[in-house]
């Protein structure tokens, strides 16, 4: 009878001393795997940033940040593509040839983008830094012209942007909105800060 005490006292010292083991190895492995995430100061210096695109619907804006930067990722809608093309004339750059933002090879294009559905550029304006509003809709509209497309106004000085973040030509702002390295990690996300595989 006292070797079956033996065995029950010697079973839950083991479950108490395991349990214990358990949660000191999870306090330990929790800063330890938290370390692998960039931290705010790498985020700022520049570490890539990975987002899920999924949820974006067409004709939505997700604003993420990189380098300190907003960083908009815009889903645009076949229509919104298709108002990409036939006003080049009215643009300061279509082509992002200029080079105060060197534009990736891959975003030299009327859409500026790898998937011409998907537009990622750092939502700041070339002119004074300000933030441009979203002016999605169409048509005409307070201080846009009456045949708008849909894009981008930056309120602070007047300068517009279409879809693809192009300047267009006799505004303030000198250069189109810069497109940030980036690619694809699958269909439903991307990294910012990155254009080639490691």
């Amino acid at each position: 009878m006292s070797d079956q005490q033996v065995d029950h006292g010697k079973r839950t010292w083991l479950i108490a001393t395991s349990c214990a083991g358990a949660v000191g190895g999870v306090a330990v492995a929790v800063p330890f795997v938290s370390s692998f995430a960039p931290s705010e100061r790498a985020k700022a210096a520049g570490a890539a940033v990975e987002v899920d695109i999924s949820a974006i619907k067409p004709g939505e804006k997700l604003t993420v940040e990189w380098r300190g930067k907003p960083v908009w990722i815009v889903r645009r809608t076949p229509e919104q593509v298709a108002a990409l093309s036939g006003h080049d004339a009215e643009l300061a750059d279509p082509m992002s040839k200029r080079t105060a933002f060197p534009t990736p090879e891959y975003a030299r294009n009327e859409a500026r983008s790898i998937k011409p559905e998907f537009m990622v550029a750092v939502g700041i304006c070339s002119h004074l830094g300000c933030s441009p509003s979203e002016k999605f809709t169409a048509g005409p509209q307070p201080s846009l012209p009456d045949d708008w497309r849909g894009g981008f106004l930056c309120p602070c000085h007047g300068s517009t942007f279409d879809l693809a973040g192009r300047v267009f030509k006799n505004k303030p702002a000198p250069d189109n909105l810069e497109v940030p390295p980036h690619m694809y990690l699958s269909d439903t996300k991307i990294i910012i800060g990155e254009d080639k595989p490691a």
